[in-house]
């Protein structure tokens, strides 16, 4: 934006400066969002289980990271860490469940949700941090 704007070019000069603005902090969530996400799926590979039915199907070698969609209007970026070989492990050894039989109870084996506090938490600051840097 000039230090020289018209008064009736002003609405257009903030308009643009907005729209340069917002590509700017699209594009710092994108690399925040893939940055983040890497290191939680290594961490998701490193922490989870390698006993009982995880053993056995290799639990921890299935997370993998897939887009979670983007759309232009509705400004949307998302990625999204599953695990491809074995979903449907994820919430009994989270949570714990009932043993075959009935009569007994598998305790949890929390894993995910520490992932995701903590790089919950990491991605936030890491925004905040660029988002900050933008503005002065």
């Amino acid at each position: 934006m000039s230090n020289n704007t018209k008064p009736e070019n002003l609405h257009k000069a903030l308009k643009e400066y907005l729209e340069d603005y917002l590509e700017d902090i699209e594009e710092d969530v994108q690399v925040s969002t893939d940055t983040v996400i890497k290191e939680a799926k290594e961490e998701l590979v490193q922490t989870s289980p390698r006993s009982g039915l995880a053993r056995n199907t290799k639990y921890y070698k299935g997370w993998a990271i897939k887009n979670g969609g983007r759309t232009r209007k509705g400004r949307y970026y998302s990625k999204v860490i599953w695990n491809k070989t074995n979903y449907q492990l994820t919430h009994l050894l989270e949570n714990g469940h009932h043993t075959r039989d009935g009569t007994g109870w598998v305790e949890a084996q929390p894993h995910i949700g520490k992932v995701q506090e903590k790089y919950g938490a990491e991605f936030s600051d890491l925004l905040k941090q660029k988002i900050k840097r933008r503005s002065k």
